[in-house]
């Protein structure tokens, strides 16, 4: 699949921190890297990622961005990056992208991104939904945006929480075109050794 890649990885103050630095280890330590990750934090991240995991670990390299100032480069569609993930993206997030409603740099960035055909992805973590959230869902997945939300899948037998976190962020990487072996997936075989 693909090598190093350039991405932004935005991570905004919804619950679900876990599945945003899991993502980020993950990048680093991909041996099809370096990939060149700008990490977009919005006002609320750090202070939900405190509440849920600790001190959120940002790799060295990892180029970190608030969410106030539209002096970074993914927010213009001249930059080029091959993808954006939103991780765990709040439901207010995903209404301000649907009604192209561009008052903080993540949401002009995902505006950008899709104007360009760019892979967006959002990570909804947030459960149930009412029916704006939904109509909201679908005018971005309309726009072109891949929605994964935050639903770990059960029929690998997971046997921790972070077993579980990686069947939504092995979803995650297929959508980014990133080789994995986080999860078995569905009916494959085991390798046969000679």
């Amino acid at each position: 699949m693909l090598g190093s890649m350039k991405l932004v990885v935005a991570i905004t103050g919804a619950s679900g921190s876990l599945y945003a630095q899991r993502l980020l280890h993950l990048l680093d330590a991909d041996p099809k890297g370096p990939h060149e990750v700008h990490v977009a934090l919005s006002s609320h991240a750090r202070e939900v990622a405190q509440a849920e995991i600790g001190k959120l670990a940002i790799p060295d390299g990892f180029q970190v961005h608030g969410d106030n100032s539209m002096q970074v480069p993914y927010v213009s569609g001249s930059a080029r990056f091959d993808g954006m993930v939103i991780i765990p993206c709040s439901m207010g997030t995903i209404g301000r992208i649907a009604h192209g409603y561009s008052d903080s740099a993540i949401a002009r960035a995902a505006d950008v991104f899709l104007k360009e055909k760019r892979k967006l992805i959002l990570v909804p973590r947030e459960t149930p939904w009412n029916l704006i959230q939904a109509r909201n869902v679908v005018t971005v997945m309309e726009a072109g945006a891949d929605l994964i939300p935050a639903i770990p899948a059960f029929y690998h037998r997971p046997e921790t929480v972070l077993d579980l976190v990686d069947t939504v962020i092995a979803r995650v990487l297929d959508h980014l075109g990133l080789d994995h072996a986080l999860t078995k997936r569905w009916m494959e075989q085991p390798e046969q050794e000679d």
